[in-house]
């Protein structure tokens, strides 16, 4: 039985983005399950349509063969474990002890820039961007926390690499926040912004924004910045 990956919607959901772009890039098949986001309210459909799958009501979940498995690193490693072959982590122990830090600090951190600039990949927000920037200290903060983590695992490997050179979980993590500054044109080095580039370019993400701009499913709840379209 082929796993089964339940999602929310691609242009909004940056935590589904996350599984769905790993296991596209690394070749793992799945089946997709989209339960569109309508509110999440107890008895809201998007709430409904995971009962029986996460007692959580959350996306993203992964299902094999009835188990299912969810948030985004326990479904990272349970992918590792069961597809070793395909080298998800970085082989080299110290590396990928790094990659698994770098990866929960995601996870858990950075929440001005998460708050402030919620994923919307089909929207560009440059003018609205330059207003957070300006305003949110936070995100700042956050960004230049970015900048150093990527500069330092940059600067490791050959120019023109990821994070921990090969595609790995760790740039699947940060997938979601190469498209957040994209939306809002951040500002970061040229080199930073060219690492945004070549995950944009990496064809499991490019399959997932096509996705994205392919869905023409806006919501209003997810759109806090917009004013028209």
């Amino acid at each position: 039985m082929a796993l089964q990956l339940y999602i929310g919607n691609k242009n909004y959901s940056s935590w589904s983005m996350r599984p769905w772009v790993l296991m596209t890039q690394a070749g793992i098949p799945f089946e997709e399950v989209m339960v569109r986001f309508d509110s999440f309210a107890a008895d809201s459909a998007f709430k409904k349509g995971l009962r029986g799958v996460n007692p959580v009501g959350k996306v993203p979940v992964l299902v094999d063969d009835g188990f299912a498995v969810w948030d985004t690193l326990a479904i990272a490693e349970y992918l590792a474990e069961r597809f070793p072959e395909k080298a998800l982590w970085p082989v080299d122990p110290k590396q990928r002890a790094r990659a698994r830090s770098v990866c929960a600090e995601m996870h858990s951190g950075f929440g001005s820039l998460r708050s402030h600039c919620p994923m919307n990949i089909e929207a560009s927000l440059p003018d609205t961007g330059r207003l957070i920037w300006r305003d949110q200290a936070g995100v700042r903060a956050d960004v230049a926390r970015l900048c150093g983590l990527w500069g330092e695992l940059l600067a490791a490997q050959p120019e023109g690499a990821l994070l921990f050179g090969d595609f790995s979980i760790a740039d699947a993590t940060f997938a979601p926040v190469c498209m957040r500054i994209k939306t809002y044109g951040l500002p970061l080095p040229a080199d930073l912004q060219a690492y945004v580039d070549r995950v944009a370019a990496l064809p499991g993400v490019k399959a997932w924004i096509d996705g994205a701009l392919a869905e023409h499913d806006f919501l209003d709840f997810e759109e806090p910045y917009r004013l028209g379209r």
